[in-house]
């Protein structure tokens, strides 16, 4: 006869094989950040900066299936729970210009790969007369305008 640790073992396996177990595991750590949320202040407004920040990161997660950290993640950043912005509206947002093979990966992926292309291989910094903007578009300091970045795949 099994005894009761065993019993406990094989079901913490067979939960966790089919997901169960990190379901309940996220659903916990969410509803222990919303009881905190309860007893302290509350949270302030997202910028416009976060909000696409925090969609950037939905879409990542989603394309992914981090579904039970993406519903902490929701919840804990204040984040509403439907996203707020598509795929296009960021990239208009953040001037990606994207072609057929980009569209279909979250705009995460299209940033880092045109932020590398558009620095020599090997270099570990940032070029001394390029700055970062807020929301990542590489811009020389000669130039009054960000230009958008063109991401294609070669």
């Amino acid at each position: 006869m099994a005894t009761l640790e065993e019993l406990k073992n094989v079901l913490k396996e067979t939960l966790d094989k089919r997901g169960v177990l990190s379901q309940i595991k996220a659903k916990i750590r969410a509803e222990i950040f919303a009881s905190l949320e309860h007893e302290g202040p509350g949270k302030p407004k997202l910028s416009q900066e976060n909000l696409l920040i925090n969609e950037l990161i939905r879409e990542y997660m989603q394309y992914n299936g981090y579904l039970h950290a993406l519903s902490v993640f929701t919840h804990e950043s204040g984040q509403p729970s439907d996203p707020i912005l598509d795929h296009d509206q960021m990239a208009r947002d953040l001037r990606v210009v994207e072609d057929s093979s980009t569209r279909s990966v979250p705009l995460l992926y299209s940033l880092i790969y045109g932020y590398q292309k558009s620095r020599p291989m090997g270099e570990n910094e940032i070029e001394p007369e390029r700055e970062r903007t807020k929301l990542g578009t590489l811009m020389r300091q000669d130039e009054d305008e960000p230009q958008p970045m063109m991401f294609k795949k070669t």
